[in-house]
């Protein structure tokens, strides 16, 4: 089974947090849940997004999500695939150059990545999406198109899989991008 990070911060998504984490736990992979500035045992806070008609998503509290690894310790050279949750906390880890170096690597070793929603905020900054096709939510098509990427615009149950890259506009589309997800893996 595949060894598993997953990089993550506070005010991530809380669907997009927890449902793969739990999904790819019961499918026997080991998955290690990380924040930088955070160890394990730690929590981030999570944010629950619906789309109810307005021109964005909406924003309610969601469940602290607690951390099963330390940051500053992992090395991404011992993880099989990287996942990379939506929410509002890839505009803050994208400015982290860790994180950066992190999500390149598995890029640059060809290992499978997942990314949902806003996830494509950080991959657009590590530089790792052009000549890419990647779908995020509608309003990260810039940063994705901008990097050199071309943005999928697919229903927001769908998925899309570009070589070792699965991504997905939201959490709605689950079951598709953890199906393309482990379909890679």
């Amino acid at each position: 089974m595949a060894k598993i990070l997953m990089i993550t911060g506070d005010f991530t998504e809380d669907y997009e947090t927890m449902v793969p984490f739990q999904t790819l736990l019961a499918c026997g992979h080991s998955v290690d849940a990380v924040c930088p500035g955070k160890k394990a045992g730690d929590k981030v806070k999570t944010a629950i997004h619906d789309f109810e008609g307005d021109q964005t998503y909406s924003e309610k509290p969601g469940h602290n999500f607690t951390l099963n690894a330390d940051f500053a310790s992992v090395d991404p050279a011992h993880y099989d695939a990287l996942v990379v949750p939506g929410g509002r906390a890839p505009e803050y880890l994208r400015m982290d150059a860790d994180v950066l170096a992190k999500v390149k690597h598995f890029f640059d070793e060809g290992k499978p990545v997942a990314a949902i929603c806003h996830g494509a905020q950080l991959l657009a900054a590590a530089g790792v999406l052009k000549g890419r096709i990647c779908s995020a939510y509608p309003a990260c098509a810039y940063e994705v198109t901008a990097s050199g990427g071309t943005f999928a615009e697919i229903a927001v149950t769908e998925a899309v899989t570009d070589g070792n890259l699965v991504t997905a506009p939201a959490w709605p589309a689950h079951p598709a991008w953890l199906k393309q997800f482990l379909a890679i893996l």
